[in-house]
């Protein structure tokens, strides 16, 4: 049952429907042009003998409503054109038979209806024709064709003269009529057959991307097609299997996503109730509460980062972002970061500097600018680990493929990243410190702002992308890093 709702089988019988109205189209146009031909041929052929017969309006001296002697015998030169199954026969005008010849009766002949034809003196004869079918015992049904003339004398029509002949006497019409049916029937079998196989053969491909579909699970996105070919269910194939590849991508890395937001939300749940476990385990001095305490805040003020960070994420990966297009000056935007981080920078023990900032006008949402710019040099400054540390905020004015940019470049003389991380930045959850020590959880309470999420890279990301944007990296280990950020200006 499922065959006869299959695409197969529909398009089996689509394609014999269209080739049965070719094959019933061309069957009808041969077939009645063979029919148009073959009534030529008689009507000339009865036409010529007729004209023999009568000879013009002008011969009347002809007795035709009596014997005809070269029927029976004599030397009339017409006598030769009647033929075996001709027929011949003369009607008074009130429609009565006067003489006839031939194997047709007089009732039969008294079926054809002949039209009034009008004459008058000095034109031609207007020739009538007509088809009458006749059943003879034995000889069968037999199609015959007549041409009437009126007989004139002294210019008054006087009756008529009919003769007719088989139309078909062999039967070739019905011959070639049989023909056509039995060829286009065999030839519709053969199509059906050879359509059957071609369209399995052509949907065999479909088939087995449906069976490899079937088998693939949010589990095991392992299995491809891997069609050979360059037909369109090849390039299909090629595109279902770069989909499965991009969707294990993607199951992979919301796999390590939620593996490493656990990770992440764990690790600070861990350490508060450890703390709190060991500051109820017995009697403190107030410093040590204090200071339990402050490791608690501590870890509140990341979780509460991290949520917002991954709240963040989740809108502009859900295109629940909408940026505000208004022109932004990124030389007053660097300058207010600087200022307003100087005081994390000093804490940490690093300069924070301004290099060139031009006015650069871009067009954007300031909040979101802004929030990129913070997230790039708060980076800077967490792993600035050099004897002198240093940290340096510009912009540039560049062009590049043509285009005018705004460069914005964070510097840093930190210990640089190794190449094998460069490629991972901008991954979420990618830190190259992998572990949080205690030690780092402790400075982190005295500090303003704890220790990264792995998540701010990746918002940077999303924000300069949103903005048309470029972000690169440069980095040399033991050197520092430089990543920069190309804009578009306003125009």
């Amino acid at each position: 049952m499922d065959f006869l709702f299959s695409i197969r089988f529909r398009l089996v019988l689509w394609f014999a429907l269209i080739l049965g109205l070719v094959l019933a189209g061309f069957s009808a146009f041969i077939y009645i042009r063979q029919v148009r031909e073959t009534e030529a041929i008689v009507y000339n052929r009865l036409r010529l003998k007729l004209d023999r017969l009568v000879g013009g309006p002008r011969q009347t001296d002809r007795d035709y409503f009596n014997a005809f002697p070269g029927l029976t015998g004599g030397s009339d030169p017409w006598n030769a054109w009647f033929q075996v199954g001709d027929v011949l026969a003369v009607m008074a005008v009130d429609g009565s038979v006067q003489q006839s010849w031939g194997s047709l009766t007089e009732d039969s002949v008294k079926d054809l209806k002949i039209t009034s034809l009008d004459w008058s003196g000095g034109k031609e004869f207007e020739i009538d024709s007509q088809r009458l079918t006749d059943q003879p015992e034995a000889t069968g049904k037999v199609e015959y064709m007549f041409i009437s003339a009126p007989v004139v004398q002294n210019n008054q029509v006087a009756g008529y003269i009919l003769m007719g002949t088989p139309f078909d006497p062999n039967r070739q019409l019905g011959l070639l009529l049989a023909s056509l049916a039995i060829g286009s029937t065999l030839t519709l079998l053969v199509a059906l057959v050879g359509g059957f196989w071609l369209a399995d053969r052509a949907m065999r491909p479909v088939q087995v991307i449906t069976e490899t579909a079937h088998k693939i699970s949010e589990t095991d996105l392992n299995l491809r097609l891997e069609l050979k070919g360059r037909d369109e269910l090849a390039r299909l194939a090629d595109t279902f299997d770069d989909m499965l590849g991009r969707l294990q991508a993607a199951f992979e890395r919301q796999r390590q996503f939620t593996a490493d937001a656990s990770h992440e939300m764990r690790t600070p749940l861990t350490i508060i109730d450890l703390e709190a476990s060991r500051a109820l385990s017995a009697r403190r001095s107030g410093t040590e509460y204090e200071r339990v305490l402050h490791v608690i805040q501590s870890e509140n003020r990341f979780m509460t980062r991290l949520v917002n960070n991954l709240l963040a994420l989740a809108r502009m990966d859900a295109g629940q972002v909408v940026l505000q297009q208004e022109p932004v000056d990124m030389g007053d935007l660097a300058l207010e970061i600087v200022e307003r981080l100087t005081p994390l920078a000093e804490a940490r023990q690093t300069r924070l500097q301004c290099g060139n900032l031009p006015e650069l006008i871009v067009t954007g949402d300031r909040q979101y600018l802004q929030q990129m710019v913070t997230n790039l040099v708060e980076n800077a400054l967490k792993y600035g680990t050099s004897q002198d540390p240093q940290v340096c905020l510009e912009v540039n004015q560049v062009n590049e493929d043509g285009q005018d940019w705004a460069d914005l470049r964070v510097i840093d003389n930190g210990p640089g990243i190794a190449p094998e991380h460069l490629e991972h930045l901008f991954d979420r959850f990618y830190r190259v410190d992998k572990v949080r020590s205690q030690s780092e959880v402790e400075n982190a309470a005295e500090e303003e702002t704890s220790s990264g999420t792995g998540l701010g890279l990746a918002i940077v990301q999303w924000i300069v992308k949103a903005h048309q944007g470029k972000i690169r990296v440069q980095s040399q280990v033991g050197a520092g890093s430089t990543f920069e950020v190309l804009l578009p200006l306003a125009e």
